[in-house]
């Protein structure tokens, strides 16, 4: 019989999965690639095969019961129904914080999964939610192996300085640094720069991850150097409902002046802010696009976004000594030529000159001349996942043989 491999990547409403043949070739064979959106809410299910033809699809109006543990009993019943004969034998996460100490892919033990939970302070909103798929499948299969991939690995190539905070020694030994994230995503573009252009292997690259969360990474010869996130997701670029980047004493002033707690002040900053706090509309850049030229509120919620990313890209330029190519990807990326054509607009300093056609349709390559150079490279991060993955239990292969 033959087997698969499953990889999950939790958010806070949604959980994303992709099932793999577990055939040990270099470029996984993807079978399906899914999603469980409004989980908690309005719950939806939605799943295309290899050749991107919708397979499946479900809805649960408005069952707020249906959280990750119902996800994944449906998902385990499709996948009985569809996986033609196929075997379960492995699950890949993405978990989003490693630490200082979880620097590439492990195998999960109940010691580490109990170690992962005591970096939850320093993800509150986002550890646990990547840890709950992992222990309802522990719970039910206590025997399949399970893999967790990080979203902060990929970051710790990064020179000490640039993880420091001006802040006692102590405190950074105790883990109080910049850490970084999106890096399964990161990890993924540099997988991808070869078959898009040679030089973008060995050059000095900022990629932009925007989606609803939103980072941009300088990669140097494909390795991170410099990151716009740092002890939380919260740091940074303007996102869906993340302030990014805001003065420490705004966080006194929240619980001095208007009475929140330490718990109100993060839930507020990370949920009320962003493009829906600037907006008062949405956190979806399409509604703010449709509804910018009625809505003042909206365009400058756009305004923003594009502002503080190009503030935050020629700090990673300067991090990178100098610029050879700009890579976008992720929702926003990927999918809104507005957004990438008003970036590249505002960074004309650095020498780009957009191709208004090619960013239009869709092309790899969006910018002509002989400055630096753009491109759009869609993002895979269940297909790092399950890379890692594959290397770990490779390795714990070898190691059983040798005891």
């Amino acid at each position: 019989m033959a087997k698969v491999q499953l990889v999950l990547n939790a958010g806070s409403s949604s959980l994303k999965f992709q099932v793999f043949v577990d055939d040990g070739a270099d470029v996984p064979n993807r079978l399906y690639r899914g999603l469980f959106e409004g989980l908690g809410t309005d719950p939806r299910f939605r799943v295309k095969d290899h050749e991107g033809e919708v397979v499946g699809e479900e809805r649960w109006l408005q069952n707020a019961a249906f959280g990750f543990g119902e996800a994944l009993a449906y998902l385990s019943d499709w996948l009985a129904a569809h996986r033609g004969g196929h075997q379960l034998a492995a699950v890949g996460h993405r978990v989003v914080h490693g630490g200082p100490n979880y620097t590439h892919a492990v195998r999960l033990t109940p010691e580490i999964i109990a170690e992962l939970d005591k970096l939850s302070p320093l993800a509150p909103l986002h550890q646990p939610r990547s840890l709950e798929p992992i222990r309802i499948i522990a719970r039910r299969v206590p025997g399949l192996p399970q893999v967790a991939a990080f979203d902060t690995a990929f970051h710790r190539t990064q020179p000490e300085i640039a993880q420091a905070f001006a802040i006692p020694q102590s405190l950074t030994d105790a883990g109080v640094k910049r850490y970084g994230f999106h890096g399964l995503s990161y990890a993924y573009l540099a997988t991808q720069f070869p078959h898009v252009d040679e030089r973008l292997v060995h050059g000095r690259v900022v990629a932009a991850h925007l989606g609803s969360g939103a980072s941009l990474g300088a990669l140097l010869a494909s390795k991170s150097i410099a990151t716009t996130m740092g002890f939380s997701a919260l740091d940074g670029l303007v996102m869906g409902t993340r302030c990014g980047t805001i003065d420490a004493g705004v966080v006194f002033y929240l619980q001095r002046e208007l009475g929140m707690s330490a718990l109100e002040a993060e839930h507020f900053l990370y949920t009320k802010c962003g493009l829906l706090g600037v907006s008062g509309i949405s956190n979806d850049m399409r509604e703010l696009r449709e509804k910018a030229e009625a809505e003042p509120s909206a365009q400058r919620a756009i305004d923003l976004f594009i502002y503080r990313i190009n503030r935050e890209f020629g700090s990673l330029v300067a991090a990178l000594g100098g610029l050879d190519a700009l890579v976008f990807t992720a929702g926003i990326g990927e999918n809104d030529a507005a957004t990438r054509a008003e970036v590249i607009e505002a960074a004309r300093w650095a020498g780009f000159e957009l191709d208004p056609e090619a960013n239009r349709s869709g092309a790899t390559r969006i910018t002509r001349g002989s400055g630096p150079q753009a491109y759009v490279i869609p993002t895979d991060e269940e297909w790092t996942i399950v890379r890692e993955m594959r290397a770990v239990l490779a390795e714990s292969r070898q190691d059983a043989g040798q005891i």
